[in-house]
């Protein structure tokens, strides 16, 4: 059972990461980086959640939405700002400005 719980919950990391370079591409680090972590999250997301409805407990169902919900937010964290909204600085950072 854990075997299929792993091979699912690294399918379904695969699927929001791929729909998510696919959807966001510009937005995001190089695809091979975003592909990894989706599935890195994954996998961590169903050991977190298989550890902690214990033993005794048989839910596939739970496993994989533990995972599937850690995938995406692993995958959030990689995006980044769609715009520059921020004027840009002429200072330069930690500068004392000077009168004259």
């Amino acid at each position: 059972m854990l075997l299929i719980e792993a091979l699912g919950s690294a399918l379904l990391g695969l699927a929001l990461a791929g729909t998510a370079v696919r959807a966001l591409g510009p937005r995001l680090p190089s695809p091979r980086a975003v592909l990894v972590s989706g599935v890195a999250g994954a996998l961590f997301g169903a050991y977190l959640t298989h550890t902690a409805l214990g033993p005794g407990h048989n839910t596939l169902f739970a496993t994989l939405i533990g995972g599937a919900l850690v995938s995406a937010v692993v995958l959030s964290l990689l995006l980044r700002p769609a715009g520059r909204t921020a004027r840009p600085s002429h200072r330069t950072p930690f500068s004392i400005p000077t009168r004259g």
